[in-house]
């Protein structure tokens, strides 16, 4: 009874070998095996909600080998726009292999939390924005900010509510029916010389010229919110981007050791 088992559990495997090794389709050059084919749609299955049938799957593989081959007859792995994606995806993949894994092991806790928030808080403003357009001369920007300078020191000297001025002067139209307010921000949400001069004034505290790439602010700091009330999702994206970049900048200060690199930073100024 034995050997009756052991011959069919044989007869089964070899089956089973043959069959994966069975030709589903021939391409050109190309040939689909069974196991191939297997291996490719339970792949399909287990990211999709709704897989195609293994017919269409199949007829998939099928033009996707069709259309590799022309590509190649065409000498398109020669074009340039091919090896530009192509060497992306290399160093794509050279990331997720090097330092993929230790990414996937980051973990926040609340005290990081708390740490970063701590430097780092959720601000309330109201502003007056002079604006400049994008690409605006050195004269359009000088003139954008005599005007600021004129009403900064309107601002500084009116006994008008701040909200007041913001109508009369500000060129933010979206944020000029609120009286200036553009609502709880944070370090993430906010152009960088926006925020820190924001974080470092008092509530209540008026504080002008701010530059920024949209022109010249005039700020009001009406908020400061505590760690308890802060949005704390964006505080745990925060630390686990922080931590993501310091294990980035860590791989390639390393690997920079093996090559040698000449810069001339003054070229692009």
């Amino acid at each position: 009874m034995k050997l009756i088992i052991s011959i069919l559990l044989l007869i089964s495997v070899n089956s089973y070998a043959q069959k994966s090794t069975e030709v589903v389709a021939q391409v050109g050059k190309k040939t689909i095996t069974l196991d191939e084919f297997n291996k490719k749609y339970n792949e399909v299955k287990s990211q999709t909600i709704n897989p195609p049938s293994r017919e269409v799957f199949l007829e998939d593989l099928i033009r996707y080998e069709v259309g590799l081959q022309e590509a190649e007859k065409r000498g398109l792995q020669k074009d340039p726009i091919v090896i530009e994606r192509f060497n992306q995806e290399m160093y794509k993949a050279l990331l997720e292999k090097e330092i993929g894994p230790r990414i996937q092991k980051i973990q926040v806790s609340d005290a990081e939390m708390k740490a970063w928030y701590a430097n780092n808080p959720e601000l309330r403003t109201s502003h007056i924005l002079i604006e400049f357009k994008p690409g605006a001369t050195p004269a359009q920007i000088a003139e954008a900010k005599k005007r600021a300078t004129e009403i900064f020191d309107e601002v500084k000297k009116s006994k008008r509510p701040f909200e007041e001025l913001v109508k009369l002067y500000s060129d933010d139209a979206l944020s000029k029916q609120a009286g200036g307010d553009i609502g709880w921000q944070s370090r993430v949400t906010l152009v960088p010389g926006y925020y820190e001069a924001a974080a470092s004034m008092k509530v209540g505290e008026i504080k002008g010229l701010i530059e920024t790439q949209f022109g010249f602010h005039i700020i009001k700091l009406t908020g400061r919110r505590s760690y308890e009330n802060a949005n704390k999702r964006q505080i745990r994206a925060a630390v686990y981007d922080e931590k993501r970049k310091q294990i980035f900048n860590e791989y390639f200060d390393k690997l920079k050791r093996s090559y040698t690199i000449k810069e001339n930073k003054s070229a692009l100024k």
